[in-house]
């Protein structure tokens, strides 16, 4: 089996009551007509932390600061139909950040309510391993995909435990 490309997600969350999380709706590449949460590709050289700040800036404009930030899991996706989609996605929620969510050329940033997630305008992935990280666990979960890219064939969601 080929090594998985490693990419980033960053999830904004803004945890004063009722709390809510910062989206993009993807304008451009991969994903695009979605909503997700902020990231992308880790570079050559790049620790995979430091890939998930950059992504956050280069597209939303929000510098995420060290208090707050925290790894909060690793997905797998397999698309067995374009192997070169098939990725490990380190993700990290941030709690503390400076600046305003600007739109970029590639996302639409978006602010939804905690309760008020749009899961039908995400990848149907997101409804299996959002909420769990959005309630503070740290999780690691494998998705593989249909043909068609879209369905998800099987899922396989376990909590992380250290020690």
């Amino acid at each position: 089996m080929r090594t998985l490309r490693q990419s980033t997600l960053c999830l904004l969350l803004d945890l004063n009551p009722p709390g809510r999380l910062l989206l993009g709706y993807k304008k451009a590449g991969f994903g695009q007509g979605k909503y997700t949460g902020f990231g992308g590709k880790v570079e050559a050289g790049e620790a995979v932390e430091a890939a998930a700040r950059r992504e956050m800036l280069e597209e939303s404009g929000i510098r995420v600061l060290d208090a707050g930030f925290a790894r909060a899991g690793s997905l797998f996706f397999y698309f067995p139909a374009r192997p070169d989609w098939s990725q490990q996605v380190e993700v990290y929620r941030a709690t503390a950040w400076q600046g305003e969510p600007q739109e970029s050329d590639e996302m639409r940033p978006a602010w939804f309510p905690l309760d008020q997630i749009p899961y039908p305008a995400m990848w149907q992935d997101a409804r299996y391993w959002l909420p769990p990280i959005l309630a503070g666990r740290c999780i690691q979960a494998e998705f593989i995909f249909e043909a068609d890219n879209e369905t998800i064939q099987s899922v396989t969601v376990s909590e992380e435990t250290h020690g």
